[in-house]
């Protein structure tokens, strides 16, 4: 008798929930299978709760064959470390912001800083690209792209 594999639940998590977790949460979906992985992005702040991803993002996406226009933004809470097995910060700033939430330390050991993941990454934090142009938005996608590649390998291994 074989056993079903437990579904893994990821989150993907930066500021406003409309720039970068909403691309990295599109792109690692597209890469997994989706009844053994869920993948779902919030933000830190509360900014951009129920809201669509940037236009600038949904066009990246869309030019790489992902539609991401359909997520809706989230503020990121305590019960989510109920919630979710994994949880991917863009940045060191709300690595830390949800660190504060955490209740314990198995919460803590939870949280881990998304580039991490992928030693070819020479950068840590994934740049913010809000107040730039598109360009700033290509280059996060392809920023994640690979991190993602390398994630969606490293979590159908374990």
């Amino acid at each position: 008798m074989s056993r079903k594999k437990e579904m893994t639940k990821i989150l993907m998590v930066c500021l406003g929930n409309i720039c970068r977790s909403p691309l990295a949460h599109g792109i690692l979906a597209s890469k997994l299978p989706a009844d053994q992985f869920y993948v779902d992005s919030a933000g830190t702040a509360n900014y951009h709760i129920g809201d669509p991803p940037d236009h600038r993002s949904i066009a990246v996406a869309r030019q790489y064959g992902l539609d991401i226009s359909k997520q809706r933004g989230q503020q990121f809470r305590s019960s989510f470390f109920d919630e979710y097995d994994i949880i991917y910060a863009m940045d060191e700033s709300n690595f830390n912001n949800i660190i504060k939430l955490a209740r314990d330390k198995a919460d803590i050991t939870k949280v881990k800083l998304f580039l991490d993941e992928d030693d070819s990454v020479k950068v840590q934090n994934v740049p913010d690209p809000y107040y730039g142009d598109q360009s700033g938005f290509e280059y996060v996608y392809h920023l994640l792209d690979q991190a993602c590649e390398t994630l969606a390998k490293k979590l159908q291994t374990r």
